[in-house]
């Protein structure tokens, strides 16, 4: 085959002219300034003649092509019949038959899918390129096609339609890239694995169930290219009908931030069982992050419910407000108070409330949800509870819904979280089960009697058994004696009822909180807090908001 006959068009290249011989120098011209003139006078005729070097465009193009150790092919016309292979492209995949098409002649093609590439090249006449696509002998070759024109015998383009047009596969094995670059994936999978792992084996295996809320909540690492990050969330039971809600996100990505993130929820956990007020938790959470890594921050948002008083109380370390949608479907954002991340120190958080009434549904979040490059962070959090104001259902629902509004993909760049909780609304038989009663605690040694009585006309109008009649009542007196002897006016008894549990609780506005105690034989005091822990399930006490404190134990009540 005439490889004199074929140009090849490389991108950003222009064919010279096959002839140089206008181009040469001439002893004139020489003379004229192209060789110094010192230089010249210096030529002797003893000196050696210059090397006849012939330029690339002089150069057999067959020759240099059987020698180059990637793969070439040469394709003529549209149905891309096989004018030309060189020797490495042989040793590959044997010899070729000339002449013959090339879905006959070269099928190795097939698989990489270059067939319809080479119609696009050809069409277009831009070369186009395969990287790294795996060929029928197990080795990786990246393939470039680059169109190529038939030229005359005096060196000028042909007609240059269809039927003059080839395609030159010029393929180079990139066998050892291709393995090096997929051992790097292996083992960013690994790692990442190990991450998402360690992450969710941290966060929460089931959420606790509180009487009275209904929560869900969901978690989406980040896509496969994105290293796993430190989101994290918790729901805590902390006894007397009372559940505290976190959510944080550790700043980074990797094990170690999913390292730190286990570490501070165990901490929350643990300052949860002291029933803190929300800022003191996230307190003492500050000093804690900043001794396990001072180079890292999280920010996180800590919140308790109350039933009693029907409000979210919550602190916020820089993390994203909490946003609450009523019955009627209106959307609420928490204001202030928040404070810097956890770990910057010295900073004094506070605590907020926001009304949580019945038919409410609360949502916490992390920064995935709702954060995009192309947006800013309010626009975000505004179609946030958009999404919101019309998502109804349980709370598994409505998380599955803000996540599909979001476009949370199994490849998003970035962790999510979110927690859903639902104070629901109760009627009919239902409301039954969940009952109040109070009586404020006036006078002197009266009100102990005063509490039994009305303890037991309450326990015996909500149609307890009689052996958790009399518990309740003798609870009740060992925690109004208890009240009457250590604490301050003003002093109120609280009784309530849920589908699954009795709890009585004393308040009086002392914030000395009593400790359980061997007491000895012969003393008077001290067996009051002693036979409640014997008799009820369990029994805390905690310190109120505007000084004092609260007594309270429960019993678990026996299913039907």
């Amino acid at each position: 085959m005439n490889f004199t006959r074929w140009s090849a068009r490389l991108p950003g290249t222009q064919r010279r002219a096959a002839a140089r011989t206008d181009t040469a120098l001439s002893p004139d011209r020489r003379a004229d300034g192209s060789v110094p003139a010192a230089r010249a006078e210096q030529l002797t005729d003893e000196d050696p003649p210059a090397l006849d070097v012939p330029s690339v465009d002089e150069l057999p193009v067959r020759d240099v092509l059987d020698r180059v150790p990637a793969l070439v092919a040469l394709l003529h016309g549209p149905e891309h019949r096989l004018a030309y292979v060189n020797d490495a492209y042989v040793s590959a995949f044997g010899r070729r038959d000339l002449g013959a098409r090339a879905r006959e002649a070269l099928p190795e093609l097939d698989e990489p899918g270059l067939f319809p590439l080479l119609d696009q090249v050809q069409r277009s006449g831009r070369p186009r390129t395969l990287k790294s696509r795996k060929a029928p002998d197990g080795r990786s070759y990246t393939f470039t096609c680059t169109p190529v024109t038939e030229t005359g015998d005096d060196g000028r383009d042909g007609r240059g339609g269809r039927d003059d047009r080839g395609v030159l596969v010029f393929a180079t094995d990139v066998t050892d890239h291709a393995e090096a670059a997929g051992r790097l994936r292996a083992s960013e999978r690994s790692q990442r694995e190990t991450a998402v792992t360690l992450q969710r084996s941290l966060l929460p295996q089931k959420l606790e169930e509180p009487d009275d809320l209904r929560v869900a909540a969901t978690y989406h690492p980040g896509g496969t290219e994105a290293a796993v990050g430190g989101d994290w969330y918790d729901v805590i039971t902390l006894g007397g009908g009372r559940t505290a809600l976190v959510i944080g996100d550790v700043m980074g990505r990797g094990v170690r931030a999913a390292a730190v993130m286990g570490q501070l929820r165990t901490a929350v956990r643990a300052y949860a069982r002291l029933d803190l007020p929300p800022h003191e938790v996230l307190q003492l959470l500050d000093g804690l992050a900043a001794e396990i890594d001072a180079n890292q921050i999280a920010t996180c948002v800590y919140a308790i419910h109350d039933p009693n008083e029907g409000r979210l109380v919550y602190a916020s370390a820089g993390h994203l407000p909490i946003l609450v949608r009523d019955e009627n479907g209106t959307v609420q954002r928490a204001d202030e108070p928040t404070g810097p991340p956890l770990g910057t120190g010295g900073w004094l958080h506070t605590s907020g409330s926001i009304a949580l009434p019945p038919g409410s549904t609360a949502v916490l979040y992390t920064d995935g949800l709702v954060e995009r490059r192309d947006e800013d962070l309010d626009e975000g959090i505004a179609a946030l509870e958009r999404a919101l104001s019309g998502a109804g259902g349980s709370p598994q629902v409505v998380c599955d819904r803000l996540i599909r509004s979001a476009g949370v993909t199994p490849d998003h760049d970035d962790d999510v979280a979110v927690l859903v909780l639902q104070h629901p609304a109760r009627r009919g038989a239902d409301a039954e089960l969940f009952r109040n009663a109070a009586l404020e605690l006036l006078g002197g040694v009266e009100a102990a009697p005063r509490a039994r009585a009305f303890a037991s006309g309450v326990l015996t109008s909500w149609r307890f058994p009689t052996d958790l009649h009399d518990l309740g009542v003798l609870a009740t007196s060992e925690l109004v004696a208890n009240s009457l002897q250590h604490g301050t006016p003003p002093m109120r008894l609280r009784l309530r009822r849920t589908d699954r549990r009795l709890i009585i609780e004393v308040t009086d506005g002392d914030d000395h909180l009593p400790r359980r105690r061997r007491a000895e034989p012969g003393d008077e005091s001290g067996r009051g807090i002693a036979i409640v822990a014997t008799i009820a399930t369990n029994w805390g006490s905690r310190r109120t908001p505007g000084g004092g404190k609260a007594v309270w134990c429960e019993f678990v009540l026996q299913k039907p």
